[in-house]
């Protein structure tokens, strides 16, 4: 739909019973995420809470909690948008002669951002009269989790080179001076980072604009991996079915003239404030680290504005939908871009950047008998080489030619084709000293981890058990184990101290194993929680991906160094025992739970 306002969009959604209103006053401080949470595991409506405590501005969430809803609200434009983003060679030079492509016409009309003479239709208000919402116990202060950050390129300014990214803002806490600074955390591989670093090359501040609110396709652009060329403005227009409206005001910063709220300020050369902490997506804190400091100019809000937020942590959440749709839009355009490639999935349940699954083809040498990994060697350094897939971990990759019918998204089915056909002995690759997720704290460092491919080719080595083989024992201080799926334990042990005490247990464990029969199972992980982790699929993969840096954690039964290749002839056993320098996994607050069941019980059944 064609919405001109995230005003329209939510009478749109309540007239067809896809949002409801929240008429009682709500506190912004854990509240309002907890009421958001319940509703969003329900697979619920998208809510509008009318007053929101401390504000005079209402505020709308779970927008994109469903599949459904986000194709709802984009079902006039889904498909041709779709096409578009399909054309990862050149899209813009489709979208400027629309009559080579029949159905995308339209479309191109309603691409191009469209420029208005400064117009002042917004009011003027401060950070801290904003809803400030805080999601989880631990945050530093409230946050914006729905922004869209507009930077433009120093050297190319203007809109056709700038940047629109979803980077979360601290509003308000830590150093921060009331109403005069806030905080602007971004990852590694992000547009807006080029942007600063040019602007740093010149000393000169970076203009930044921050939109909240506005067309629903405004956000979604935010975050859509497009195509060399495809400005997210460009995109918005597109999926909207409307041009992206925009101005400049008396100070020069870029202002879109369909957002609910504009924060516009400057972020100067190498001037940082601590950011954080802050519950985030992979369901634990990311902790306080120093940030850019953006100084704040004006904050500007239209009549009616509403505020727009969602709430993140442990998968599945809102951005689980975000993603779904995300993958509806440009799914098939990945394999058009890596040669071989069929299929990619960024597992979700594991927090998406630390465990990616593909299956690529292996035609290298189709005249040998004996097939191993090769050309999705190739594949995987090139997956870990791309934009903010260069972040994963761990990359699990198959062959198409084993079996065709096999499905990244089913995790299970996956696990267990890969595990039943890996050489342990050949087909583990390591990246050690390298980039992580900023998010992830499983590595040594800010940024700082390793990444390991699982690479497998060829017929089944091993048939995967799913029961205990007869007379399985644990040396001490090992207990409590389970089979997870068939061909993978979990095990519990003592409470991790440090890498000398842990290769002190791995030895001990792996002297024990090798006087057991474990021909049937190919990974153990090692956990504080064996139970726990077993209990589904969900938290094996949380578990066992979030906790543990590849270089540092893996270890194997019979385990050798050739030729500086590292292998195994048993068993693969991960260390997902969390580690002291390993952020707090998100946890509720109880009072509020309770507090909230009391009074809105009836949203929750």
């Amino acid at each position: 739909m064609g919405y001109r306002s995230l005003a329209e969009c939510v009478a749109d959604l309540e007239k067809h019973g896809h949002l409801i209103r929240i008429k009682e006053e709500v506190d912004p401080y854990l509240e309002m995420a907890a009421i958001h949470l319940r509703v969003y595991e329900q697979q619920g409506p998208a809510l509008f809470f009318e007053k929101v405590k401390g504000s005079s501005f209402p505020a709308v969430s779970n927008l994109f909690g469903t599949l459904e809803r986000s194709k709802f609200m984009f079902r006039d434009s889904l498909d041709k948008v779709e096409q578009l983003v399909g054309l990862r060679s050149d899209p813009m030079k489709v979208l400027k002669n629309p009559l080579k492509l029949p159905g995308i016409g339209f479309t191109a009309l309603t691409a191009l951002p469209l420029k208005q003479t400064f117009k002042s239709t917004f009011s003027k208000t401060t950070i801290s009269a904003l809803p400030q919402i805080v999601n989880w116990p631990m945050d530093g202060g409230p946050f914006i989790t729905m922004p869209q950050v507009y930077t433009e390129d120093i050297d190319k300014p203007g809109i056709m080179n700038a940047n629109l990214g979803m980077y979360r803002i601290q509003l308000a806490g830590n150093d921060y001076i009331k109403d005069q600074e806030i905080g602007l955390h971004y990852q590694i591989h992000r547009g807006i980072g080029v942007h600063q670093s040019k602007a740093n090359a010149k000393g000169q501040p970076l203009k930044v604009s921050i939109f909240v609110g506005g067309p629903p396709s405004h956000p979604l652009a935010a975050v859509m991996p497009l195509p060399e060329g495809l400005s997210e403005m460009t995109f918005a227009g597109a999926l909207g079915n409307r041009r992206f409206r925009y101005f400049y005001d008396e100070e020069g910063f870029c202002i879109s003239a369909d957002a609910d709220f504009v924060i516009t300020g400057t972020v100067y050369p190498q001037e940082n404030k601590p950011e954080g902490p802050f519950g985030d997506h992979l369901g634990y804190y990311s902790l306080t680290h120093p940030f850019p400091l953006m100084k704040v100019h004006n904050v500007y809000h239209r009549k009616d504005a509403i505020w727009s937020f969602t709430v993140v942590g442990r998968p599945p959440q809102e951005d689980t939908s975000f993603g779904a749709l995300i993958h509806e839009i440009a799914g098939s355009a990945l394999p058009k871009e890596i040669h071989g490639l069929k299929e990619l999935n960024a597992v979700d349940a594991a927090g998406v950047h630390p465990l990616l699954f593909a299956i690529g083809s292996e035609r290298y040498t189709p005249f040998l008998k004996e097939r191993r990994p090769q050309e999705i060697l190739t594949i995987a350094n090139h997956i870990l080489g791309k934009n903010q897939l260069s972040l994963a971990k761990y990359l699990f990759i198959a062959a198409r030619e084993d079996d065709e019918s096999l499905d990244t998204h089913d995790i299970s089915k996956f696990m267990q084709h890969i595990l039943s056909r890996i050489d342990f002995r050949t087909d583990l690759h390591f990246h050690t000293n390298t980039t992580i997720d900023t998010l992830d704290y499983s590595g040594d460092g800010l940024n700082s981890g390793s990444k390991v491919v699982f690479a497998a080719a060829g017929e089944k080595r091993r048939t995967l058990s799913d029961e205990l083989p007869v007379g399985f024992s644990l040396p001490e201080p090992f207990n409590g184990v389970r089979v997870a799926i068939p061909g993978v334990l979990t095990i519990q042990s003592g409470t991790y101290q440090d890498q000398r005490q842990a290769s002190e247990d791995m030895e001990v464990l792996n002297q024990h194993l090798l006087t057991q029969n474990l021909d049937g199972f190919a990974l153990i992980v090692l956990c504080d929680d064996s139970a726990f982790a077993a209990e589904n699929i969900n938290n094996l993969v949380w578990i066992t991906f979030t906790r543990s840096n590849p270089a540092s954690d893996i270890h194997g039964i019979g385990a050798f160094t050739e030729n500086k290749h590292w292998g195994c002839t048993g068993p693969v056993i991960i260390d997902a025992r969390k580690k002291p320098h390993h952020a707090p996994e998100l946890i509720k607050d109880a009072e509020v739970e309770k507090n909230i069941e009391e009074r809105f019980s009836a949203l929750f059944r």
